[in-house]
Parts: structure tokens; C-alpha cells; sequence
């Protein structure tokens, strides 16, 4: 069907009109949420409103139809919203049932399509990193479904595995449910298209890790996400459900938590279908231990005030001092080594409300499996990142 300019801006003017005399003839109250029944005399100004009402729809419509013919027939790119993908439960505020301590969710009738013309402080995130925060305008996209939600696990290194300091190793990961290797040019399509899935519903996306720098393995305060000793982009497709990424100058001595996240391909978090789930990445906790030294000897050093080639505050480094003396001396065992070493006393009962009392500490020294030697990695581009903190100025590839 084609649509003249004419015939729609003819439609366009009627609009007003239509809607003038709806107005003018209203049909009756609203009463708990359903409208009432007009009355007897009032049947032919109901039947005018829902010719109006059919006759505004089509002029929405028709609109709608000649925007798409305009644009070759492609939606994706029309400038108009289809009214096949209008949400209408995004009308909904959900306060209808409200539950205690819930809040109104906003609304909207159009899809939010205008929403960041409501934060006009801040700039159209356009693909860019922008550090100082923006809008982005993208929808989500295809949400994977229950039987797909993706989850990893850290192959290498193990919960509570003690290395040595500066000592190369590979971190091996093991994920199901993406379809990896896909990954965009993270400084010019970031968070700029809608996730994706495949025709078996696994998204399609990609992985990275992150060292984050602890003060101790019962630190409870959070850390500084800015602040990081590795963080890697994995780019390849995993080999036999095994990603692995090389931390070729080791890490200094410390105590270090290691993290998935994994991502749709335009490096968004992944959306699955359902609000509670288990946990779609992992996370495991290690200790790099000084040459020379045991793990309970060096569990407290390099806390996350530390950076990466940058000594340790001075109270570390003195408390540091305190504890190689004592360590000289056992018969004269500092205070500060029995606390560290007391993770492996701990009782096997957890204490309710708490963490498990799982002592890494207690555990063996561990070392890399054999074969645990990837190759270096491809380099693909802009996703890859150096063993260093995070600065704002060098945030270049560093997603």
C-alpha cells in the first residue's frame, strides 16, 4: 500500500478535530480503573469516539506505513516507532500491588525512546567510554531465556592457591551458555547495539577478568572498582569450553580476588530472563606469597591502597618489617602471623549469617597445572589490557 504526502497530511489535519470532539462528548467516568457505561443517549457519541479513536490509530498507522515506504521498507531504518513493538506494560508504575519498601517504576508510552532528552546535563553515550557518565539511547535487545543464563568458572587459579611473587602464569576459565570470540570495537561501539543471541538462544558476546587488590582475605570493606592489578579482555573463542588469558610478569606480593565478567558483544552486561538467578560469573580468592616467604607470612601485604610498582604505605611496609623478624624467631612469633595463620584453625561450622569458613590458607601452596602455558593472546582489537591500575588518561584498550 503506498501513501501520498497529501493523503497523510490530510489525515494529520483531521487529528485535532477528532480529538476536539471526543472532548467535547465524553463517554463517562473512569471507576476503578474500568469505564463506566455511557448512557442510552449517549450511544451515538460512543460510536463517533471509537470511529475517532479508529480513525487516529489510522492516521498513526499510515503514518507510520509511509515513513517505512519512505525509508525503503526497513525499520531499522525508519525514524518512526513501530506500533509492533510498543510495550504497553511500560505504562504500568507497578503500584497497583504495592510490596513493602517498592517503588514506582517509571513509565512511558513510547518505549522511553526519548528518554535522555530528559537528561539534557548529560551527553549521548554514542559508543564512547565516557567517564564522566552519559545516556544511552540502545535498547537491551534479545534477553537470553532460563535455559540459556550463562556462568563461568575459574579453572586456574583455584580458591585459596598460593603462587610466588612475579611468577608468570596462565588463568584458565571455563564458561557455558556464550557464544565467545564476538566482541565490538570497544572505543566506538560501546553499549551501541542490543544484545544478541544465537539461533540455540546462547548469547553472543565474549569474556574479561580482573585482579583486584585486597587488604586481607577478611577484608570487608568494598574495594575501589577504579583500582586494579590485571584486567584482560578474552577476545578468542573458548578452546573445549576453556578460556585463558596469560599474566606473563606475575603479580607482587599480596591478596588478590579474581573476577569474571562476562558480556553480550557490545561489552553490556548480560541480561537473562528472570530477576533471581545464580550468579552468571565467578569469583575466587588467592594469595601471592614473597619469595622466600610462607603464604601466612605475606597474606597481609600489598593491600588495595597498594599499586602495582608502587611500595606499599609505609605502616604496611613496617608491619611487614615487624613480621620477617619474627618470623626469624619462632619461639618468639609476632602476634600479626597467628592472626593471619588463624583462617586455618578456623572451625569447619559456619557461623550463621556469615561467610563458609573455608581458610584458603589452610590450603597447599599451589602451582600451575601442567601444560598451564597458553599462548599469548591475539591481540584483537581495542578489548586487550596491560597488567597495570586503572588510569582515567589510559583507559585505551582497555575493555
Amino acid at each position: 500500500m503506498k501513501f501520498s504526502t497529501s493523503s497523510v497530511s490530510s489525515l494529520v489535519l483531521l487529528l485535532p478535530l477528532l480529538a476536539q470532539s471526543i472532548e467535547a462528548s465524553p463517554i463517562g467516568s473512569v471507576k476503578g480503573g474500568k469505564a463506566a457505561t455511557p448512557a442510552k443517549g449517549n450511544k451515538a457519541v460512543a460510536s463517533a469516539a471509537v470511529t475517532s479513536s479508529v480513525v487516529a490509530a489510522a492516521v498513526v498507522s499510515s503514518a507510520a506505513a509511509a515513513s517505512t515506504a519512505a525509508a525503503g521498507g526497513d525499520l531499522q531504518s525508519s525514524l518512526t516507532l513501530d506500533p509492533s513493538v510498543i510495550a504497553t506494560g511500560f505504562e504500568n508504575d507497578g503500584q497497583n500491588v504495592p510490596a513493602a519498601g517498592q517503588v514506582a517504576s517509571l513509565t512511558s508510552s513510547n518505549n522511553f525512546i526519548n528518554f535522555c532528552a530528559t537528561v539534557s546535563n548529560l551527553p549521548i553515550t554514542n559508543g564512547q567510554q565516557i567517564t564522566t557518565g552519559s545516556c544511552n539511547p540502545a535498547p537491551m535487545g534479545v534477553i537470553a531465556a532460563v535455559t540459556n543464563m550463562p556462568a563461568s568458572k575459574f579453572v586456574f587459579p583455584t580458591n585459596g592457591a598460593v603462587l610466588q611473587e612475579k611468577q608468570p602464569f596462565t588463568i584458565q576459565m571455563a564458561i557455558t551458555n556464550v557464544e565467545t570470540g564476538h566482541f565490538v570495537n570497544a572505543e566506538q561501539n560501546y553499549l551501541a547495539a542490543p544484545q544478541q543471541v544465537t539461533t540455540s538462544g546462547n548469547v553472543v558476546g565474549h569474556s574479561h577478568v580482573v585482579i583486584d587488590f585486597l587488604d586481607s582475605l577478611n577484608q570487608t570493606t568494598p574495594t575501589n572498582p577504579s583500582r586494579f592489578a590485571f584486567f584482560k579482555g578474552l577476545n578468542d573463542a573458548a578452546e573445549n569450553g576453556v578460556l585463558s588469558t596469560p599474566v606473563s610478569d606475575g603479580l607482587p606480593a599480596g591478596v588478590y580476588r579474581i573476577s569474571s565478567i562476562n558480556a553480550a558483544a557490545n561489552h553490556q552486561p548480560i541480561l537473562v530472563a528472570v530477576a533471581q538467578h545464580g550468579s552468571l560469573d565467578d569469583q575466587v580468592y588467592f594469595t601471592v606469597a614473597a619469595n622466600g616467604t610462607t603464604a601466612e607470612q605475606s597474606v597481609d601485604f600489598g593491600g588495595s591502597d597498594a599499586t602495582q610498582g608502587v611500595p606499599p604505605p609505609a605502616s604496611t611496609a613496617a608491619a611487614a618489617a615487624a613480621s620477617s623478624v619474627a618470623a626469624a624467631a619462632p619461639a618468639k612469633a609476632s602476634v600479626a602471623a597467628k592472626a593471619s595463620a588463624a583462617p586455618a584453625k578456623a572451625s569447619a561450622t559456619p557461623v550463621k549469617g556469615s561467610a563458609p569458613a573455608a581458610s584458603p590458607i589452610a590450603a597447599k601452596a599451589s602451582k600451575a597445572p601442567a601444560g598451564n602455558k597458553a599462548p599469548a593472546p591475539k591481540g584483537k582489537g581495542g578489548n586487550n589490557a596491560a597488567a597495570s591500575p586503572f588510569k582515567f588518561g589510559g583507559f585505551k584498550n582497555r575493555v
